[in-house]
């Protein structure tokens, strides 16, 4: 990392760090991606089961991963200020506290999911379906929150290429171990949708030792010494970074839960054809979402940099690239879903009902991305600040208090229908962008009478 003097530098820079994060993001994504292809081709149960199960773990996943983001913005502030002796520190107690919350969340699970899924109306198939699917998905959950630790490390560095790389040979992995588990190749058994979560689990136990071995063996991070000299567990240091963290998490749990709402609500409401085609634009909008999200997360990067450095106007700037540059790609993604959405469909499912369902949703989902690309780069320059607490209210309130009672008005007291519920999504998010602007625009001039105080 360093601080760039010109626009034309910024620019180099902050591609240099988005297009490997972009190209994880999207190898992340396209593992939820084969899941569902792959369990879509077994039946419509399948795919359905792995619909519910993916939707109840999604927002617990990313909420509670999200704290863990919280090493981003204080790594590179470090940086910032030149302060590299305190990293290997606060990496080591971030991976103690991953490993807690890990557990946590398996140990709530093991009692609260079947209660949860029975209280779903669901073909027992497809209930049986969801609930081994995440029983597998269960046994990488520690080595998942541990690499994630590890990958904020790396790239709030601007080492985003390692990240990259760990998770590109990933992927391989994950095709055939979903090939052979789901359809029994190999001699393994063929488990239908439920293998897929083995496999995956299995793919983040290979994610976590491929970032291990990185530690060691590339010049830029051996220094460091993690996994070599041990600190003893610090309560304080877990407050410091759950102070941080938890607004951080809430928030993005509060954004994706609010499609794991959608997806149960039409669970309930609707056909087992509907929540096929729901979870088939929820997959491949979650895929397009990567872009966006990829920004937000090299925004962070930047921003928290030139915070730490005192460089405000740079912060600024980046904003400006990042966000316009969030609204441009899906601009371009919006047009090709409007084109192709019945042939991105067929991707996923053989059923024809399910195939014109999804269609017709993909039509609403064109509405909602510019707005989610604005309040994610929006949301990616505040962490940057090290700003959580109050876009943790705006965010709540306009997924929640607004969004969600909106469309679910919507979809049960108009012809609507499940079309409702993702109309009351894009009010969410649009109200969410503005709030979030809102907010940066307070945050820069708070920083910039700070500095002149300062220099006086």
């Amino acid at each position: 990392m360093y601080h760039a003097e010109t626009l034309k530098e910024k620019i180099k820079l902050f591609l240099k760090i988005l297009w490997p994060i972009m190209i994880t993001q999207i190898s992340l994504s396209l593992m939820n991606l084969v899941d569902t292809i792959m369990a879509g081709r077994v039946g419509t149960e399948d795919l359905a089961g792995v619909a519910i199960g993916a939707s109840l773990w999604s927002p617990v996943f990313t909420g509670m991963n999200g704290i863990l983001l919280a090493v981003t913005p204080i790594i590179a502030q470090y940086l910032g200020r030149g302060q590299k002796d305190r990293i290997h520190y606060t990496v080591t107690q971030a991976i103690y506290l991953a490993t807690v919350i890990a557990g946590l969340i398996i140990l709530v699970g093991t009692f609260a999911l079947s209660p949860i899924l029975n209280l779903m109306d669901l073909d027992p198939e497809v209930k049986h379906i969801a609930l081994h699917y995440l029983l597998g998905l269960s046994t990488g959950i520690i080595p998942l929150f541990i690499s994630n630790v590890l990958r904020n490390f790396y790239d709030a560095q601007g080492f985003t290429r390692i990240s990259m790389l760990i998770t590109v040979l990933a992927v391989p992995f994950n095709v055939g171990l979903n090939y052979c588990l789901i359809f029994g190749k190999l001699g393994l058994p063929e488990l239908g949708g439920i293998g897929a979560g083995y496999a995956t689990a299995l793919t983040y136990c290979i994610i976590l030792i491929l970032s291990i071995v990185m530690t060691f063996k590339l010049n830029t991070v051996r220094h460091y010494q993690l996994f070599v000299q041990w600190v003893k567990p610090s309560f304080k240091a877990w407050k410091e970074q759950l102070t941080i963290g938890i607004p951080i998490g809430l928030s993005i749990f509060f954004e994706s839960s609010i499609f794991s709402v959608v997806t149960l609500i039409i669970g309930i409401m609707f056909s087992t054809a509907m929540i096929a085609a729901n979870q088939i634009v929820i997959s491949f909008s979650s895929l397009i979402f990567m872009l966006p999200l990829s920004v937000s997360m090299a925004l962070t990067i930047v921003v928290g940099y030139s915070v730490g450095g005192k460089r405000i106007d740079a912060a600024k700037q980046y904003s400006f690239l990042g966000v316009l540059g969030g609204v441009g790609a899906l601009s371009i993604t919006a047009i090709f879903i409007f084109f192709f959405r019945e042939h991105i469909a067929r991707l996923y499912s053989n059923d024809a009902e399910a195939i014109q369902l999804a269609a017709q949703l993909f039509l609403i989902t064109i509405l909602y991305q510019l707005s989610d690309a604005i309040q994610a780069g929006l949301q990616g320059v505040l962490r940057g600040y090290k700003d959580v607490k109050i876009p943790f209210f705006i965010a709540f309130t306009s997924y929640w208090i607004l969004g969600l009672p909106t469309g679910y008005l919507l979809a049960t007291m108009t012809n609507l229908g499940p079309f409702g519920l993702w109309l009351g999504i894009s009010i969410g998010l649009t109200s969410a962008a503005v709030g979030f602007l809102i907010r940066l625009r307070y945050n820069f001039r708070k920083e910039k009478a700070n500095i002149r105080t300062q220099t006086i």
